[in-house]
């Protein structure tokens, strides 16, 4: 694992008036697994534009392979010389099968000549057989797991050539089993002396698997550490620069009771469950995905309804037709899926923070104040330190750190009673996780009751009052994190 795949020195890229890189040096040996680290903006996509060729860099950039030194590359010559990106969308086609993915690419870097399905069958299977993985190359993309996904992404650039692959957050939607999968692949990878890339805000994983780890914060190299002895806690203030605390609630917090669940069932999706939510409380729900998290919180937020059991706000049954009706009765909830369901991308920041509360914002004859919308968003984006330079611009503009302080500003603006979080850190940094954590305690700490649902183990940990343990749509037990480990809950919900 000592040689060089390749070695970037004096890296740096100016666009407009901003210094997205500053004299960045970056190292990869051939076999190796290597982090890339930072926050959200830091530069790391940048990097891996230049060294696959999308960006030109400044003057004076020195890219080595082996012997040869040379100042830019052109994303032909990248792939020439086996260096490929899955980015976390994995650009896949969902209506060809497996095989036809992952031989797509001989049919657009040579000239035309017609598609030999045959041939494609053959050469996607030895590649699935080579690596020993788990496909069918039949199978329609669109019908596969995100796992197995992931899996058509990779064999697609092996079958390309590939000896130097970058995989942006590749497990931030799998399962325990299916990141444990393919970290073993990419050790595998590795042993064959495939050189891997990790761009990952799970910090447990990178420290499971990576040999070394390179940090860039705003722009700049911190350095390059080896993963042997580093811990999360250390790790984050190499990221961030500040020390954050990796410990529980120091106290339970608990009101009176605002929400109860009486043996809720909806078919097919979860069974009998039962709690009661208080004032002023963090409730997390955990387990693996597929448990039922998720469609519970559908249930209570008016989305789906239950076959059974009973909903009771303040000790009164509720019934819910949409999420309309919960909306009225201030319960809100904020997606898992930021870009699609919690915020409109092309909207502008202003219009994504107003467009819960509409009628609130009117003027007579029902038309729209756009005063009354600039206050509100500067309003909640002075509450929650959110950084904007133009509230007018789109959200999409936005840091994903900072898209989530507007989804939540969003539901915010309902003054809700209940807030349901499914999920709010997925794709976010770990200094942009502390930022949202801190906001979700002080609202808690105000008397709103929290319902915080997160397959990570130590995000409930570390937030929640108590901890619901979800497994095939069930409560499988109850834990008080202040009262056990990270590590216990961990071993509860991946039992």
């Amino acid at each position: 694992m000592g040689d060089i795949a390749i070695r970037a020195r004096h890296v740096s890229k100016i666009f407009g008036q901003s210094r997205v890189l500053d004299d960045v040096e970056f190292e990869l040996r051939r076999g190796e697994v290597l982090c890339l680290a930072g926050e959200n903006g830091c530069g790391k996509s940048t990097l891996i534009k230049i060294i696959n060729g999308v960006y030109t860099p400044e003057e004076g950039v020195e890219l080595s392979f082996g012997d040869e030194t040379l100042s830019a590359i052109s994303p032909i010559e990248a792939r020439n010389r086996g260096i490929h990106v899955i980015w976390q969308d994995l650009a896949l086609f969902p209506h060809l099968t497996v095989a036809e993915n992952i031989v797509f690419d001989d049919y657009v870097a040579k000239p035309w000549r017609p598609i030999s399905y045959k041939d494609a069958l053959t050469q996607s299977r030895e590649i699935i057989q080579q690596f020993g993985l788990d496909l069918d190359p039949m199978a329609r993309v669109e019908d596969l797991s995100i796992a197995h996904r992931q899996l058509v992404a990779i064999c697609r650039v092996l079958r390309a050539g590939a000896s130097i692959i970058f995989m942006d957050e590749p497990t931030a939607s799998l399962t325990y089993k299916e990141v444990q999968t393919l970290l073993g692949i990419t050790r595998s990878l590795a042993a064959k002396g495939i050189s891997i890339v990790l761009v990952s805000h799970r910090l447990v994983e990178v420290l499971e698997v990576c040999q070394r780890v390179t940090v860039l914060r705003n722009g700049k190299l911190v350095g390059t550490y080896p993963t042997e002895g580093m811990t999360q806690a250390r790790l984050s203030t190499l990221m961030t620069g500040l020390e954050l605390e990796f410990t529980p609630r120091a106290e339970m917090h608990k009101g009176a009771p605002v929400l109860e669940l009486k043996n809720l069932s909806r078919e097919g999706e979860f069974e009998n469950v039962s709690f009661t939510l208080h004032r002023g409380e963090i409730l997390g729900l955990t387990g693996l995905l597929g448990a039922g998290r998720t469609e519970i919180a559908h249930t209570i937020f008016g989305m789906t309804q239950p076959t059974s059991g009973q909903l009771l706000k303040e000790g009164q049954p509720l019934t819910l037709h949409s999420n309309r009706d919960a909306v009225r009765h201030r319960i809100a909830y904020l997606s898992e899926d930021r870009l699609n369901l919690g915020l409109v991308q092309n909207q502008s920041i202003n219009m994504n923070t107003a467009v819960t509360v509409l009628p609130k914002l009117e003027k007579p004859r029902f038309f729209l104040s756009p005063q009354r919308i600039k206050a509100l968003t500067a309003h909640w984006i002075e509450q929650l330190k959110t950084k904007v330079s133009d509230a007018e611009l789109a959200v999409s503009s936005l840091s994903g750190g900072n898209q989530q302080r507007i989804a939540l500003a969003k539901w915010l603006a309902t003054e809700p009673e209940v807030l349901i979080l499914d999920c709010p850190t997925i794709g976010v940094d770990v200094g942009a996780k502390a930022g949202i954590f801190d906001i979700i305690r002080n609202l808690a700490d105000q008397g709103m009751a929290i319902i915080l649902i997160s397959d990570e183990a130590g995000e409930i940990w570390m937030n929640a009052d108590r901890a619901l343990v979800l497994r095939d749509g069930r409560i499988y037990s109850e834990v008080i994190p202040a009262e056990t480990t990270e590590e216990a809950l961990e071993a509860i919900i991946n039992a």
